[in-house]
Protein backbone atom coordinates (compact mmCIF):
# COMPACT_ATOMS: atom_id res chain seq x y z
CA UNK A 1 0.00 0.00 0.00
CA UNK A 2 1.29 3.42 -0.89
CA UNK A 3 1.98 6.30 1.48
CA UNK A 4 -0.76 8.90 1.77
CA UNK A 5 1.21 11.96 0.63
CA UNK A 6 4.47 10.61 -0.83
CA UNK A 7 3.25 8.46 -3.79
CA UNK A 8 5.73 5.70 -2.99
CA UNK A 9 5.45 2.33 -1.33
CA UNK A 10 7.91 2.34 1.55
CA UNK A 11 10.08 -0.41 2.99
CA UNK A 12 8.33 -1.48 6.18
CA UNK A 13 7.70 -5.18 6.57
CA UNK A 14 8.82 -8.26 8.40
CA UNK A 15 12.44 -9.37 8.25
CA UNK A 16 13.70 -12.92 8.35
CA UNK A 17 15.42 -13.85 11.60
CA UNK A 18 19.18 -14.25 11.61
CA UNK A 19 20.06 -17.90 11.10
CA UNK A 20 22.94 -19.44 12.96
CA UNK A 21 24.87 -22.38 11.63
CA UNK A 22 26.76 -23.46 14.75
CA UNK A 23 26.37 -23.48 18.50
CA UNK A 24 27.73 -20.23 20.01
CA UNK A 25 30.90 -20.34 22.07
CA UNK A 26 29.40 -18.31 24.92
CA UNK A 27 26.86 -21.04 25.69
CA UNK A 28 27.95 -22.96 28.77
CA UNK A 29 26.63 -26.42 27.79
CA UNK A 30 27.96 -28.87 25.26
CA UNK A 31 25.56 -31.02 23.17
CA UNK A 32 25.57 -34.01 25.56
CA UNK A 33 24.73 -31.77 28.51
CA UNK A 34 21.91 -30.16 26.52
CA UNK A 35 20.43 -33.59 25.74
CA UNK A 36 20.75 -34.60 29.40
CA UNK A 37 18.89 -31.46 30.48
CA UNK A 38 16.16 -32.08 27.88
CA UNK A 39 15.63 -35.63 29.18
CA UNK A 40 15.68 -34.47 32.80
CA UNK A 41 13.11 -31.72 32.15
CA UNK A 42 10.87 -34.08 30.18
CA UNK A 43 10.87 -36.58 33.04
CA UNK A 44 9.89 -33.70 35.34
CA UNK A 45 6.72 -33.30 33.26
CA UNK A 46 7.60 -30.26 31.15
CA UNK A 47 6.30 -29.87 27.60
CA UNK A 48 8.62 -29.37 24.64
CA UNK A 49 8.02 -25.62 24.46
CA UNK A 50 8.60 -25.27 28.21
CA UNK A 51 11.84 -27.24 27.86
CA UNK A 52 13.03 -24.89 25.11
CA UNK A 53 12.21 -21.79 27.16
CA UNK A 54 13.90 -23.15 30.29
CA UNK A 55 17.04 -24.04 28.34
CA UNK A 56 17.04 -20.60 26.73
CA UNK A 57 16.43 -18.61 29.91
CA UNK A 58 18.25 -20.58 32.60
CA UNK A 59 21.01 -22.44 30.77
CA UNK A 60 21.80 -19.96 27.94
CA UNK A 61 21.13 -22.40 25.10
CA UNK A 62 19.70 -20.28 22.26
CA UNK A 63 18.63 -23.17 20.03
CA UNK A 64 18.53 -26.87 20.91
CA UNK A 65 18.53 -27.97 17.27
CA UNK A 66 21.70 -26.02 16.48
CA UNK A 67 23.36 -27.19 19.71
CA UNK A 68 22.60 -30.91 19.32
CA UNK A 69 21.66 -31.37 15.68
CA UNK A 70 18.27 -32.78 16.78
CA UNK A 71 14.96 -31.23 17.72
CA UNK A 72 13.61 -31.63 21.25
CA UNK A 73 10.92 -34.07 20.05
CA UNK A 74 13.57 -36.17 18.27
CA UNK A 75 15.60 -36.36 21.48
CA UNK A 76 12.49 -37.44 23.40
CA UNK A 77 11.56 -40.06 20.77
CA UNK A 78 15.08 -41.49 20.87
CA UNK A 79 14.81 -41.91 24.66
CA UNK A 80 11.19 -43.19 24.61
CA UNK A 81 9.80 -40.22 26.58
CA UNK A 82 7.62 -38.92 23.76
CA UNK A 83 4.13 -37.78 24.89
CA UNK A 84 1.18 -39.80 23.62
CA UNK A 85 -0.39 -36.86 21.78
CA UNK A 86 1.58 -33.93 20.31
CA UNK A 87 1.73 -30.66 22.21
CA UNK A 88 -0.09 -28.51 19.66
CA UNK A 89 -3.03 -30.93 19.57
CA UNK A 90 -3.08 -31.08 23.38
CA UNK A 91 -3.22 -27.28 23.60
CA UNK A 92 -6.09 -27.09 21.10
CA UNK A 93 -8.05 -29.72 23.02
CA UNK A 94 -7.47 -27.80 26.25
CA UNK A 95 -8.78 -24.63 24.57
CA UNK A 96 -11.87 -26.47 23.32
CA UNK A 97 -12.56 -27.77 26.82
CA UNK A 98 -12.31 -24.27 28.29
CA UNK A 99 -14.70 -22.93 25.63
CA UNK A 100 -17.17 -25.75 26.28
CA UNK A 101 -17.03 -25.07 30.02
CA UNK A 102 -17.73 -21.39 29.33
CA UNK A 103 -20.63 -22.24 27.01
CA UNK A 104 -22.21 -24.50 29.63
CA UNK A 105 -22.62 -21.43 31.84
CA UNK A 106 -23.26 -18.80 29.11
CA UNK A 107 -25.52 -20.58 26.62
CA UNK A 108 -26.23 -17.56 24.40
CA UNK A 109 -22.61 -16.54 23.83
CA UNK A 110 -22.65 -16.96 20.06
CA UNK A 111 -19.13 -15.65 19.43
CA UNK A 112 -17.58 -18.28 21.66
CA UNK A 113 -19.88 -20.91 20.18
CA UNK A 114 -18.35 -20.06 16.81
CA UNK A 115 -14.86 -20.11 18.35
CA UNK A 116 -15.55 -23.61 19.65
CA UNK A 117 -16.61 -24.72 16.18
CA UNK A 118 -13.45 -23.25 14.65
CA UNK A 119 -11.24 -24.83 17.32
CA UNK A 120 -12.81 -28.24 16.83
CA UNK A 121 -12.31 -27.91 13.07
CA UNK A 122 -8.61 -27.20 13.69
CA UNK A 123 -8.43 -30.24 15.93
CA UNK A 124 -9.99 -32.47 13.26
CA UNK A 125 -7.59 -31.16 10.59
CA UNK A 126 -4.61 -31.69 12.87
CA UNK A 127 -5.75 -35.22 13.78
CA UNK A 128 -6.07 -36.03 10.08
CA UNK A 129 -2.49 -34.79 9.53
CA UNK A 130 -1.13 -36.80 12.47
CA UNK A 131 -2.87 -39.94 11.20
CA UNK A 132 -1.20 -39.43 7.82
CA UNK A 133 2.21 -38.91 9.43
CA UNK A 134 1.71 -41.94 11.76
CA UNK A 135 2.18 -39.82 14.90
CA UNK A 136 -1.22 -40.85 16.27
CA UNK A 137 -2.75 -44.33 16.23
CA UNK A 138 -5.32 -44.87 13.47
CA UNK A 139 -8.11 -45.61 15.96
CA UNK A 140 -7.57 -42.35 17.91
CA UNK A 141 -10.49 -39.95 17.46
CA UNK A 142 -11.30 -36.60 19.01
CA UNK A 143 -14.33 -36.63 21.28
CA UNK A 144 -15.18 -33.92 23.79
CA UNK A 145 -16.18 -36.40 26.49
CA UNK A 146 -12.96 -38.39 26.05
CA UNK A 147 -10.99 -35.16 26.15
CA UNK A 148 -12.57 -34.28 29.51
CA UNK A 149 -11.45 -37.64 30.90
CA UNK A 150 -7.97 -37.20 29.44
CA UNK A 151 -7.38 -33.85 31.15
CA UNK A 152 -8.82 -34.76 34.56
Amino acid sequence: MARIHARRKGKSGSKHPVTRKKHPEWSALNPREVEAHVIELAKAGKSTSEIGMILRDQYAVPDVKIATGKKITEILEKNNIKPEIPEDLRNLIKTALQLKKHLDVHKKDLKNKRNLQLTEAKIRRLVKYYHREKKLPEDWKYNLEQAKLMFE
